[in-house]
C-alpha cells in the first residue's frame, strides 16, 4: 500500500499531476511558483478548530508573499466537496485549493475526480492505514468524541451517552454540525450507536439514529448547531463535539461560563480527518506548499497545540520532537485507551446510514 516517498525538501523530485498534466518539480520550483501565484484558498478552517488560527498565521509568516483566502470557515465536509464541484471552471477566489475533510470524504472525492495526488516530504511518517497509496488524500489529525458542558446550567455533568436521555437534560443537548453534511456530527451518531453495543458501521449508524430519535422524542435534543457561543448563551448547554474543539472552546470561554469536557465512558470513538488538493485548484503550487508546511514538524506541532493528535505524532514522539508541555496539556492518556478507530469501510457504511436516514428516523432539521 505504501509507495516509496520520492520527494525531499530540497532537491528530489515528486511526481505531480495538475490539470491532467504530469510534471516534475523540485521544492524550490514549487515555492517559487507558489509565490508567483500569491494566494492560497482554504475552506472550512475555523481558527479555533485544531489550532488552525495559529497554523495559518505560521504559514503566512513563513511565506509572506502568499495571502490566505479563507472561504466559509464553518462549512462541513460535504460543503467542501460541493464547493469543488461548483467551482470546477472558476479560477477566482471562490474556488478552494485545499480540503480538510472527514475520512469517508477522501475516497469519495477521489472516485469523483475532484482531487489530485501529491506526496509531502514526510509521507513515510503518515500511517499507512490513513492515506491513499497514490497520494490523493492523507490523514492529518485525530481526536475523540466528547461532551462540552456548561456547568452553570447543567448541575449533574453527564458521563456517558445514556445519561443524555435523562429528563434533567430537556432542551440541552446539541450536535456541533448537521448530521446530513458534517463529518463531526455523522460520527457523533456512530459513537452514540456504538455506546448501545451495536457493531461499528451500518449497525451502529442505525442504532445511533434510533438514539437521537429517542433524544429528540424526549425533548432533550436541540436542533441547533452547537458552538462555544451557543453553549455560553444557554441555547445548547451540552454540545457533542471532538475533544480538540471542546478543549479549544474551554480555553476561549476562559471560565465564563465554567465548562467541563467529558470523554464518555462508552462509545469512545476516534475520528481521523484527511487533507487533499482540489483537482481544479486555481493555485496548485500554493496548495502543495501548504501541504508540505502542515506536515512539517512546525505544522504538526501547531495542530498539537490545538489539542489534535497529528498524523505524525508517533514518529515525532519517538524522535523526541514533541515538547513535554504540549503533552501535559492534553487529557490523560487513559482517556484515549478505549478509543476505537473505525475502518474506512465502517466509516462509509455509517455515513450512508446516517445521511440517508436522519430525516426519516430523527426528523430534526439541524441548522
Amino acid at each position: 500500500m505504501l509507495k516509496r516517498n520520492i520527494l525531499c525538501m530540497t532537491t528530489s523530485l515528486a511526481v505531480l499531476i495538475s490539470a491532467g498534466t504530469a510534471s516534475a518539480q523540485t521544492m524550490a520550483e514549487i515555492e517559487a511558483a507558489a509565490k508567483a501565484e500569491g494566494m492560497l484558498s482554504t475552506i472550512a478552517l475555523p481558527h479555533d478548530w485544531c489550532g488552525y488560527g495559529d497554523v495559518i498565521a505560521g504559514f503566512k509568516a513563513k511565506y509572506p508573499e502568499i495571502s490566505v483566502n479563507e472561504l466559509n470557515p464553518d462549512a462541513g465536509s460535504a460543503d467542501e466537496i460541493e464547493a469543488v464541484k461548483a467551482n470546477k471552471d472558476n479560477k477566482g477566489p471562490q474556488a478552494p485549493d485545499v480540503l480538510d475533510v472527514g475520512l469517508a470524504f477522501g475516497p469519495q472525492a477521489k472516485a469523483e475526480g475532484l482531487i489530485q495526488p501529491y506526496k509531502v516530504a514526510t509521507w513515510d511518517e503518515i500511517p499507512e492505514g490513513v492515506k491513499d497509496a497514490e497520494g490523493y488524500w492523507y490523514g492529518d489529525y485525530y481526536g475523540v468524541m466528547s461532551f462540552l458542558v456548561n456547568k452553570d446550567l447543567v448541575e449533574n455533568v453527564p458521563q456517558d451517552w445514556a445519561d443524555l436521555l435523562k429528563p434533567e437534560y430537556a432542551g440541552q443537548v446539541a450536535l456541533a454540525g448537521d448530521p446530513r453534511a458534517s463529518n463531526q456530527a455523522i460520527l457523533a451518531v456512530l459513537a452514540a450507536g456504538m455506546s448501545t453495543g451495536a457493531a461499528p458501521g451500518d449497525a451502529a449508524g442505525k442504532a445511533g439514529l434510533e438514539f437521537f430519535k429517542a433524544l429528540n422524542d424526549a425533548g432533550n435534543f436541540v436542533p441547533v448547531i452547537g458552538k462555544a457561543g451557543t453553549l455560553a448563551q444557554g441555547t445548547t448547554p451540552i454540545v457533542i463535539m471532538w475533544d480538540y474543539n471542546a478543549l479549544a472552546a474551554r480555553d476561549t470561554l476562559a471560565g465564563n461560563p465554567p465548562v467541563e469536557v467529558v470523554v464518555p465512558a462508552s462509545g469512545v470513538l476516534a475520528g481521523v480527518y484527511v487533507q487533499a488538493i482540489s483537482a481544479y485548484a486555481p493555485q496548485p503550487n500554493a496548495a502543495k506548499l501548504w501541504m508540505d508546511y502542515i506536515y512539517s514538524d512546525e505544522g504538526q506541532l501547531g495542530w498539537l497545540k490545538g489539542y489534535c493528535h497529528p498524523a505524525r505524532f508517533n514518529a515525532m514522539a519517538a524522535a523526541g520532537k514533541i515538547p513535554q508541555d504540549l503533552l501535559d496539556a492534553l487529557p490523560p492518556a487513559a482517556a484515549y485507551e478505549a478509543a476505537y478507530f473505525p475502518t474506512l469501510e465502517e466509516v462509509d457504511a455509517n455515513k450512508a446510514a446516517v445521511t440517508g436516514g436522519w430525516d426519516a428516523v430523527v426528523g430534526a432539521n439541524v441548522e
